[in-house]
C-alpha cells in the first residue's frame, strides 16, 4: 500500500511568496513535517484552505484563510477539490491516508477514504506538539 501524509495548513505564515514547505512557520506545523519526514511515505501534502492540496516544493504567496471559519457548505466544496487532487496522484483504495490536521480539515474527506490514522485525534495543541516530539524522538 501507498502511504500519503496530509498536513493541515496553518495560519502562522512567512510574509513572503516561499515554497509551502517554508511558508508555514507555527511549531506544530514544523513538527508536523518532521514526523511525516520520518514515516517515508509515498507523498507528504499539505491541506490548504485557500490551495486544496500542495506540494512541499510548490511555490506560492502568504494567504489569510482558514478552513475554521468557513460554512459547512464551503468546507464541502473545498473536500471535494481535494479528494479530485487526491486522484490524480493516486488510488485512494490502494492508500493509506495519515492525517496531522484538524477535524475541519479531516471531516468530509475521510469517508472518501477507506484506510485512515489520525495519530493526533482528540489532542489539543500542546498535547500534540508533546505526543509528535515523542513520535518524532522513536525514530531518532
Amino acid at each position: 500500500k501507498n502511504q500519503i501524509v496530509l498536513i493541515s495548513c496553518v495560519s502562522k505564515k512567512l510574509s513572503k511568496k516561499s515554497i509551502a514547505r517554508s511558508l508555514y512557520v507555527s511549531p506544530l506545523f514544523k513538527l508536523n513535517l518532521q514526523y511525516a519526514e520520518k514515516l517515508k511515505p509515498d507523498h507528504i501534502f499539505i491541506l490548504s484552505a485557500k490551495h486544496g492540496l500542495l506540494t512541499l516544493d510548490q511555490e506560492i504567496e502568504p494567504y489569510e484563510q482558514t478552513l475554521n471559519s468557513m460554512p459547512a457548505k464551503e468546507i464541502k466544496g473545498w473536500a471535494n477539490k481535494v479528494i479530485g487532487q487526491i486522484k490524480k496522484c493516486c488510488d485512494v483504495n490502494e492508500t493509506e491516508f495519515v492525517f496531522l490536521a484538524g477535524h475541519k480539515y479531516r471531516k468530509y474527506l475521510i469517508p472518501e477514504m477507506p484506510s485512515v490514522q489520525i495519530p493526533l485525534k482528540g489532542l489539543g495543541i500542546g498535547k500534540q506538539l508533546q505526543r509528535l516530539k515523542i513520535l518524532i524522538d522513536q525514530y531518532n
